[in-house]
């Protein structure tokens, strides 16, 4: 496994592309690179870089190959991302989007070309580099599709699948564009979704475009989402949190040996207390761990936003391995000392229990309520805590609507099918996979 970070800069936050500060990034750089990590996830605010639709500012993409360029320097490969999108509570849209131009982000034609043409222009600037991880579309795109967002940009799920489909093909040409590294290794294209993808039945991304789009599915773990309030700071419902995530994300992979990347994880101070802070990230990483075909946890995030500025939530001040001053926190001690042991460890073996996730209607529709099921709380999410407990490593999550996939349940060495019932889960039978339906 790898092990990075979600690089915050510790002076004027995001804000320090503005102002742009080589000496001050390579500082906080190789702080991050003391932690003994191999990676960093970097942000170039898309209004900065991209101020008119038909306006990519060739300094904006030249200071964010600077930052690639500056990790390499301090040993850590990066993962660029793209349209920002959406930062700790703000978000950053284009002028050109809002107000007298308010034009839907995901269905415009022009406003999709001009997006598309951007995610190309970046992934071709930061191309070519043997340090360069890869690309990903943006961060958490999918919370502008829908509720609870004060003023959407609807779109439904074929049109999402278009999107996605798009900036993906943008960035993979821009690679291409630039140019192979030396060691001949191909960046990869992702895409983040929050974790309403797969916990709320109204978001029209779904799970599935986390599976069928990009290299990698990726994942974004935060238990403020009501893991924290029902399970405690370090209960099995918060410590396994990530862990349960990747299982049910893997589940709608169709390669079964399509890898996971839990790309965000924190450990958020309103409803973890600093004191449990260390254990937390300790609890979190041995589950993650636990899963086989994670290529890496990405935490967040490197170091705190400055209290000297204003209106973010408390807990985006608290959230860094490091203080804006720079000085190493308990949690950034803690994740330093558990990765790398985990850095060195075999890669686990497949869990051989799974559990059913109804996903369709007897008449082959998706089932009403199913993603409500697997949020904290859920009836699903819960049986599989139960499970998890029970036998000491998570469960595998495979859908109803591929139990008669031989082929892919003996991929994933799955041996016992568990269904959901009112009071956890009975297992169905030990029987041959293509037997249980």
């Amino acid at each position: 496994m790898r092990f990075g970070v979600n690089y915050t800069p510790s002076q004027g936050w995001f804000h320090s592309w503005l102002d742009f500060d080589v000496d001050a990034v390579a500082r906080d750089l190789e702080q991050i690179a003391s932690l003994g990590v191999d990676h960093v996830r970097v942000f170039p605010v898309w209004p900065l870089v991209q101020p008119n639709r038909t306006l990519i500012r060739r300094r904006g993409l030249d200071d964010v190959a600077t930052v690639v360029d500056l990790a390499a320097a301090a040993g850590l490969d990066t993962s660029v991302d793209a349209v920002q999108g959406h930062l700790s509570s703000f978000d950053f849209v284009p002028s050109w989007l809002e107000s007298w131009h308010r034009r839907n982000l995901f269905t415009d034609p022009d406003v999709v070309a001009s997006t598309a043409d951007y995610v190309r222009a970046l992934a071709r600037t930061v191309g070519g580099r043997d340090s360069l991880v890869g690309v990903t579309v943006g961060n958490e795109l999918n919370q502008f599709a829908g509720p609870p967002h004060p003023t959407p940009h609807p779109v439904d799920t074929a049109g999402a699948s278009a999107w996605l489909e798009t900036m993906t093909s943008a960035a993979r040409e821009g690679l291409e564009e630039a140019g192979g590294t030396s060691s001949g290794r191909v960046p990869s294209v992702t895409h983040a979704m929050y974790d309403a993808a797969w916990y709320d039945d109204r978001q029209p991304f779904e799970p599935a475009h986390a599976a069928d789009h990009g290299d990698l599915t990726v994942t974004h773990s935060w238990v403020f989402n009501g893991a924290a309030q029902l399970a405690g700071a370090l209960g099995p419902g918060s410590a396994r949190h990530a862990e349960y995530l990747l299982q049910l994300a893997a589940a709608w992979n169709r390669d079964p040996g399509r890898p996971s990347w839990l790309q965000e994880v924190g450990s958020p101070t309103n409803v973890v207390p600093v004191a449990d802070g260390p254990d937390f990230v300790e609890g979190t990483l041995r589950h993650a761990a636990d899963v086989p075909g994670v290529w890496g946890v990405t935490w967040w995030c490197s170091h705190d936003v400055s209290r000297t500025l204003s209106d973010f939530p408390d807990l985006e001040h608290d959230l860094g391995l490091f203080t804006a001053d720079g000085v190493l926190k308990p949690t950034g001690r803690r994740f330093a000392e558990v990765a790398a042991e985990l850095r060195s460890r075999r890669a686990p073996v497949p869990v051989p229990d799974a559990l059913v996730l109804d996903d369709v209607a007897p008449d082959g529709s998706p089932a009403p309520g199913h993603r409500a099921s697997c949020a904290p709380g859920g009836a699903f999410s819960s049986a599989w805590l139960r499970l998890a407990e029970s036998t000491g490593r998570g469960p595998q999550v495979v859908l109803a609507s591929r139990l008669g996939d031989q082929r892919l349940l003996e991929a994933r060495g799955v041996r016992t099918l568990h269904r959901t019932t009112g009071r956890g889960s009975v297992p169905l039978a030990a029987a041959h996979p293509a037997t249980l339906r």
